[in-house]
């Protein structure tokens, strides 16, 4: 019929999305104790396409919850094939966020370690397994639009409890990973290990599909193997371990996790000697972070994205690297910078929110104010809606102390706030427990003096760390101002009323 051959067309336009450029060494996958080739891939692939189909709706969006694994991929690829959308739950989600992402994405069915998990989700009702994922749909069927020509909906944290989902199509992610494919073909990286969740758009594209696409062998072991535990645990010794086990070339790291690493590295550490490329991204990273991991032999290039533009933007590479700046523009991007300094990406089909109509413009506002050099190196300077406007009048991005106060080496994370104060006002989370009040005191003296007085920090409280878990931060390491400042507000505003040096 005609709705068949329709859906045939397009899964033949989704399979040359990725299948067609996959190098003739074919698929190389590991995890989780399975090994794949291409044959073992495909033939995952097709079980998954059984099941879905196998549904009470088998067009309704699918959701997956689960760790790092191959199977991992075989849905998100199989989904692809079939013209379906999927929906990652990150396992760092609340449960109350997975409902929202639920009802709000019309999810039918879920793939997850746990059905026991799953039916308090609302889904009870046994459909297939894929290795030790059961996918489970629920008992009644509600109803489901498809969402047209989506493959995936990405949620991010945002700035409420409540995750926005960024609706993308297959063509947005692999255009994203071919023109990051191209900026790295000639380190000829042939080993990837992912260390950061699938289900962050991140990883999944700039890790996994350009590794696909550069035939490189994709390792993918559960989070806890590489280090993460749980929302925001992260033990960088296992870390560093499993990239000299895996003999890793390529890896993606979060500037937290690179603080970490760095920190318990020695120099020249025989544990990386493997690594050619450490993209790190998703929150800016001191310049001082970059010199120290580079001085320790982390190969590290900072790079910038946004959901809104599946994932990457601009990268740092070998041969075209400023430190301090996030790279220049990949081949399908380009950047120019408004009026009111705030950064607009160019060369994207139209971005789209769930339940929102999609939105047609030649130059996406990204809400990032920033600067490009006369080289084209472009450098973010903070968040348009961040700006602190002083009580003297100085327009300030939190973005630039903070940042020199993560310099120091003292602090994992540090938040300042003054806006229509005199002086600014710092939270700051110390790197270890070791660092007294004395030392992050030391620290605070030499920020403030490489910055001009109306950006110094007066006042400081040593607090806990910013995670996902309390909902202080987002996947990638941002922090949540507004939150943060509600959290800690009774205890920040006295300070205020301190006078002092």
């Amino acid at each position: 019929d005609r709705s068949s051959a329709a859906s045939d067309v397009y899964k033949r336009q989704v399979m040359h999305s990725w299948l067609e450029h996959i190098p003739v060494s074919g698929v190389h996958i590991e995890g989780g104790g399975a090994t794949w080739q291409q044959s073992d891939l495909l033939s995952h692939i097709a079980m998954v396409e059984k099941a879905l189909q196998a549904r009470r709706m088998p067009q309704a969006p699918v959701a997956i919850l689960a760790d790092n694994a191959p199977d991992w991929i075989a849905i998100d690829l199989a989904t692809q094939n079939l013209g379906l959308t999927l929906i990652p739950l990150p396992l760092f989600f609340t449960p109350a966020q997975w409902m929202h992402v639920i009802a709000s994405s019309g999810v039918q069915a879920v793939y997850c370690a746990q059905p026991e998990v799953a039916a308090q989700l609302g889904f009870t009702r046994i459909v297939g397994h894929l290795g030790r994922l059961t996918l489970c749909e629920r008992e009644a069927v509600q109803e489901s639009a498809a969402l047209e020509g989506i493959q995936k909906v990405t949620f991010t944290s945002g700035t409420t409890a409540d995750p926005k989902g960024v609706c993308l199509s297959t063509q947005q992610q692999w255009d994203v990973a071919h023109a990051l494919h191209g900026s790295l073909a000639s380190l000829h990286i042939q080993r990837h290990l992912s260390l950061l969740p699938l289900a962050v758009l991140l990883e999944n594209i700039a890790g996994i599909y350009t590794a696909l696409l550069a035939g490189a062998t994709v390792i993918c072991p559960p989070l806890a193997e590489v280090g993460l535990h749980g929302a925001s645990g992260f033990v960088p010794e296992k870390c560093l371990n499993a990239i000299a086990q895996h003999q890793a070339e390529s890896i993606i790291l979060l500037p937290q996790m690179l603080q970490a690493l760095v920190a318990v590295a020695s120099p020249h550490d025989a544990r990386i000697a493997s690594l050619k490329f450490v993209a790190v991204g998703g929150a800016k990273t001191p310049i001082g972070l970059i010199e120290a991991a580079r001085r320790k032999g982390f190969p590290v290039y900072e790079g910038y994205g946004l959901s809104e533009c599946s994932s990457v933007v601009s990268l740092n590479v070998p041969g075209a690297d400023r430190v301090g700046s996030v790279g220049k523009p990949l081949a399908n991007r380009s950047i120019r910078i408004a009026a009111d300094n705030e950064i607009e990406v160019g060369g994207m089909s139209a971005a789209r929110y769930l339940g929102q109509a999609p939105v047609h413009t030649a130059w996406m506002p990204t809400g990032d104010i920033g600067h490009i050099d006369d080289d084209g190196y472009l450098f973010i300077d903070g968040r348009k809606k961040d700006i602190l406007i002083t009580g003297y009048g100085r327009n300030i991005s939190p973005e630039w102390p903070e940042s020199v106060l993560l310099g120091t080496g003292a602090f994992a994370q540090a938040i300042v706030f003054g806006d229509a104060q005199p002086f600014l006002i710092a939270l700051v989370v110390p790197l270890a427990p070791s660092i007294d009040a004395a030392t992050m005191q030391s620290a605070i003296d030499a920020a403030n003096r490489v910055l001009p007085d109306y950006a110094r920090v007066r006042h400081w409280l040593a607090v806990a760390p910013f995670s996902t878990a309390s909902g202080l931060s987002t996947a990638n390491g941002r922090l949540r101002r507004q939150l943060i400042w509600q959290h800690y507000q009774q205890q920040v505003t006295p300070l205020f009323e301190q006078s002092g040096a």
